[in-house]
C-alpha cells in the first residue's frame, strides 16, 4: 500500500489558508506530481473560532500546537506562524521527533538558522524554507542545487515589495513618503506598522539568509547594516533621474577574496539602465553573481499568499515524493555555527550621493571640496538645485568611489565648521 504522507499545519492565517485553498484547487495536478498521497491531516491555530474563506475539516483544527508537533502520524510540519519565539520552539521540537519542516520564517531563519540547520542534520529530517525569501521565485533553490558549484561573489536584491512599491510610486507620481505609504496601506501593500518594511529589517533578514548560504557563514541580523527609506525625499528621486539615477532599497551581499563579508541594507542609487531599475511596484528582483556562472537574476512577486504558497507546497512536495520513494531527503544546507568575517561598514569603499544645505556665500563650494579632498574624496558632479542668496542653497553631490569611514570623518568635520544648516543626507552609490 501507497504510504499517505500526513502534514501538521501549524498557523491558519493569510498564508496557512492559502496553502489549504492551493491544496483544494490544485488537488488533481499536485497529485499528478506525487509518487504519493499527502493530506492536511492536523491544523494548529491560536484561533480556532475565526471563519476562513475555505474548505477544510473542522474537526483537524485545534489549539493545542504540541499536540500536532509531536503527533506520531504526522511526517511534515509546515510552521507558518512567523515571529522568533514560539515558532522556534515549534521548529526545535519538530525536528527532535524527527519530523521535516517546512517554513516561511525568515526572521526565525535570521536569527537561527544556523542552529536549526544543524539540528536537523542531527536528526537527519530536512528543514526547508523556499518561501522564506522572495516567495515564489525559487532562489533558495537556486543557490542549493543550481550554482551549488559556483562561487557565488556578489548577491544583490530588490527583497521587500512594500518599499519598491513605495519608492516607485514617489518617483513616478513625485509624491511624499507619507503620502504613498498611506495608500500602500490602504491597498494592503504595507502593514498598519510599516516599521520592519519601510526601516529595511525585512530586507535584512532576508539577505542574512541568501548570504549565509551563498558564502557559508553564521551571517545573523545583528551582522548587517540597515538603514531604511524612510528619510528618502520624493526631491532626491527627481536628482537621481536628472543625474542618471533610480532609487531602490536593495540588499547587499559581497564576498571579497580574502573572504571578509560584507552585507548591508540601504536605499541605492543605481544606473537607469540596469535590469534592477526596471523593477517597479511590488516586484522583487535578486542578482546573482559568480564563477563561473556569471551574471543571473530572477525576478518575481516576493509576496502575498499566492506566490508563499507556491514555494511552501513546492518544499512538501520534494519532502513527500523523497520520503515515499526512500531517496535521500533534501538538504539541509551545511552553515558551520559561529563561522562568520563580516567586513565592518567603515572599511566599505563605493561612491556616494549627499544632498547638503549649504550656506550661500562666495568660497563655500570650495570649502566643501577642500573638506571632501583632505578625506582623499574626489567630487564628480555637483548641482546646485535651490538657492536664497545670502543665505542658503541646496546642493547636490556625486563622489568618486570613497572609504565609508573617510565620508564619515568628513561629514563630521563640516559638521565642526558649521558649514551645513543641516545633517547632509547620504545615499551610497552601486554602479
Amino acid at each position: 500500500m501507497v504510504k499517505t504522507i500526513n502534514v501538521g499545519l501549524i498557523g491558519f492565517g493569510n498564508i496557512g489558508t492559502g496553502v489549504v485553498r492551493a491544496l483544494n484547487e490544485n488537488s488533481k495536478l499536485i497529485m499528478s506530481r506525487l509518487s504519493c498521497p499527502i493530506k492536511i491531516a492536523r491544523i494548529a491555530d491560536i484561533d480556532i473560532t475565526r471563519q476562513r474563506p475555505v474548505k477544510y475539516d473542522k474537526n483537524i483544527l485545534t489549539d493545542d500546537t504540541m499536540s500536532v508537533v509531536k503527533d506520531p502520524s504526522i511526517d511534515i510540519i509546515i510552521e507558518l506562524i512567523g515571529g522568533t519565539k514560539i515558532a522556534k520552539t515549534v521548529v526545535e521540537t519538530a525536528l527532535r521527533y524527527k519530523k521535516h519542516v517546512v517554513t516561511a520564517n525568515k526572521a526565525l531563519l535570521a536569527h537561527f538558522g544556523a542552529d536549526l540547520f544543524a539540528l536537523a542534520r542531527e536528526n537527519e529530517v530536512s528543514l526547508l524554507f523556499e518561501s522564506s525569501v522572495g516567495a515564489g521565485i525559487p532562489i533558495i533553490r537556486s543557490l542549493a542545487y543550481s550554482y551549488s558549484a559556483d562561487r557565488i561573489n556578489t548577491i544583490r536584491g530588490i527583497l521587500n515589495g512594500t518599499t519598491n512599491y513605495i519608492l516607485t510610486n514617489m518617483e513616478e507620481q513625485r509624491r511624499d513618503f507619507q503620502d504613498v505609504l498611506k495608500e500602500a496601506q490602504e491597498h494592503g501593500y504595507a502593514e498598519p506598522d510599516p516599521t520592519f518594511d519601510v526601516e529595511g529589517f525585512d530586507t535584512a533578514h532576508k539577505l542574512c539568509i541568501l548570504a549565509s548560504m551563498a558564502f557559508g557563514q553564521d551571517i545573523r541580523s545583528d551582522s548587517v547594516y540597515v538603514n531604511g527609506i524612510t528619510q528618502v525625499q520624493k526631491d532626491d528621486l527627481v536628482y537621481a533621474r536628472e543625474l542618471g539615477y533610480i532609487v531602490k532599497l536593495l540588499g547587499i551581499a559581497k564576498l571579497n577574496e580574502s573572504g571578509k563579508a560584507e552585507v548591508r541594507v540601504h536605499p541605492t542609487l543605481i544606473p537607469r539602465t540596469s535590469t534592477l531599475a526596471s523593477v517597479r511596484g511590488v516586484y522583487n528582483a535578486i542578482e546573482i553573481e559568480g564563477e563561473p556562472i556569471g551574471a543571473q537574476m530572477l525576478y518575481g512577486r516576493g509576496a502575498g499568499w499566492g506566490s508563499t504558497a507556491s514555494g511552501v507546497l513546492g518544499d512538501v512536495i520534494d519532502l513527500a515524493n523523497a520520503i515515499a520513494s526512500g531517496a535521500n531527503i533534501p538538504y539541509p544546507i551545511n552553515i558551520p555555527k559561529g563561522k562568520k568575517n563580516i567586513r565592518p561598514i567603515s572599511e566599505l569603499s563605493t561612491a556616494y550621493y549627499l544632498r547638503m544645505t549649504l550656506k550661500d556665500v562666495p568660497g563655500m563650494l570650495a570649502r566643501v571640496a577642500t573638506v571632501f579632498g583632505d578625506q582623499k574624496i574626489s567630487i564628480k558632479t555637483v548641482l546646485q538645485k535651490t538657492s536664497d542668496p545670502g543665505k542658503f542653497a541646496r546642493v547636490i553631490f556625486i563622489t568618486h568611489t570613497a572609504l565609508e569611514g573617510n565620508l564619515q570623518k568628513a561629514l563630521n568635520a563640516m559638521k565642526e565648521k558649521k558649514l551645513c544648516r543641516e545633517k547632509p543626507f547620504v545615499l551610497r552609490v552601486e554602479e
